[in-house]
């Protein structure tokens, strides 16, 4: 709840702010972070310090955004098996995604979809032979 509220007043944020924030994402450290925000004066370090006190939160919530960026949702990933099995895809060399590669991508999605191909490993008979045993009738 927190980082939704935070995540909303992003933009509340300065410009000063918002570029000490990602600056400081980028380079590890606090007083250039500052100075590449375009804080001035004799006291950067003093400047950052409170910086990250304060934006410590926003700091947090800019991180999930960028690895959120970067990690793949269950979206991009059923659409790009999907865009794999109809041959959309197609490998640096221009070359279509192979048939198996295809089967591979439609066997994910059925998978993920409750989709049962039959299998051959499963069609075997089986006989089931149970001994119910009463114990001795002479008591």
């Amino acid at each position: 709840m927190e980082d939704e509220v935070k995540e909303n007043n992003y933009n509340n944020l300065t410009l000063k702010q918002q570029k000490f924030i990602d600056f400081y994402i980028e380079k590890g450290n606090a007083t250039e972070a500052a100075e590449l925000a375009g804080y001035k004066g004799k006291n950067l370090n003093r400047i950052a310090s409170e910086n990250l006190s304060k934006l410590d939160s926003y700091i947090k919530v800019r991180l999930k955004q960028l690895e959120d960026k970067r990690i793949a949702t269950a979206d991009e990933v059923l659409k790009y098996f999907t865009s794999v099995m109809r041959g959309q895809i197609k490998d640096s060399f221009g070359i279509d995604a192979s048939l198996r590669d295809r089967n591979d991508a439609a066997k994910s999605l059925a998978q993920r979809f409750g989709i049962n191909a039959p299998d051959k490993e499963n069609k075997t008979d089986m006989e089931l032979r149970i001994k119910v045993d009463y114990g001795d009738d002479e008591e």
